[in-house]
């Protein structure tokens, strides 16, 4: 398909195991490709916790090859012994389809887990008041998209629905398959060779393992400056 007619990219990123750290370190690189964003002038929409919505001239393009677990090497913050710490998060990167070429996709209502919830983010005056936000499980593959940007109920439903679908087609893809009903396995992340380490301690770099760039700045790559290890050319 051609990246031009992407209605811009879902962006999530999910903590590895490892307790306060590891969501830590999930949150430090939301906020890197938050700011990443802002830089290069993208439209952003916090759709969930550490779930991003990103508009922008070759936004998905630049950003395709973040798709991966992400490691980092620091002194803990969280640990009184101020020992090193490993960390690892997962990085996820979407194209937002158009919605008419998701009419394709037709999930049965008996597959969907669909839970309701208070918003906690920018949910607008039903903060805390009304069950607007969205949480949808697709049950045969156990994917999961969740949506409390809009102030509808509805709205967050299509939203979290409209994820589900997009990975749903990403999956068909990767599996070469043909038929939803055809995706039974489970899809889990998995933490295996990271494509990308950020190391604060013993020493500073961040280091792309594909491409082989390195950089000493690492504090402003997670400032924002990805162009300092981005191969965007």
């Amino acid at each position: 398909m051609d990246s031009k007619k992407y209605n811009g990219i879902y962006l999530s990123v999910l903590a590895g195991a490892g307790g306060d750290d590891a969501k830590d370190w999930a949150d430090m690189l939301f906020r890197m490709y938050v700011r990443y964003a802002d830089r290069k002038g993208w439209k952003t929409t916090v759709v969930d916790d550490r779930i991003l919505h990103i508009k922008g001239e070759g936004v998905y393009d630049i950003l395709k090859s973040e798709n991966g677990v992400h490691r980092l090497v620091r002194i803990s913050p969280f640990d009184a012994k101020k020992l090193r710490h490993t960390s690892f998060a997962l990085v996820e990167i979407i194209p937002a389809i158009p919605t008419p070429e998701l009419s394709s996709v037709r999930i049965p209502e008996k597959d969907l887990k669909v839970e309701f919830f208070r918003s906690s983010g920018p949910g607008g005056q039903n903060v805390n008041k009304v069950e607007t936000a969205v949480r949808i499980v697709h049950l045969p593959t156990g994917i999961v998209a969740s949506s409390q940007s809009e102030r509808a109920q509805s709205a967050n439903r299509d939203r979290a629905l409209e994820i589900v679908k997009i990975k749903i087609l990403e999956l068909m893809k990767e599996k070469r398959e043909t038929a939803v009903e055809n995706l039974r396995v489970k899809v889990k992340p998995e933490w295996g060779h990271e494509i990308r380490s950020y190391v604060l301690h013993p020493y500073k770099q961040v280091k792309d393992h594909r491409t082989g760039e390195k950089n000493s700045r690492v504090e402003e790559v997670l400032e924002g400056n990805l162009d300092l290890i981005l191969k965007t050319g």
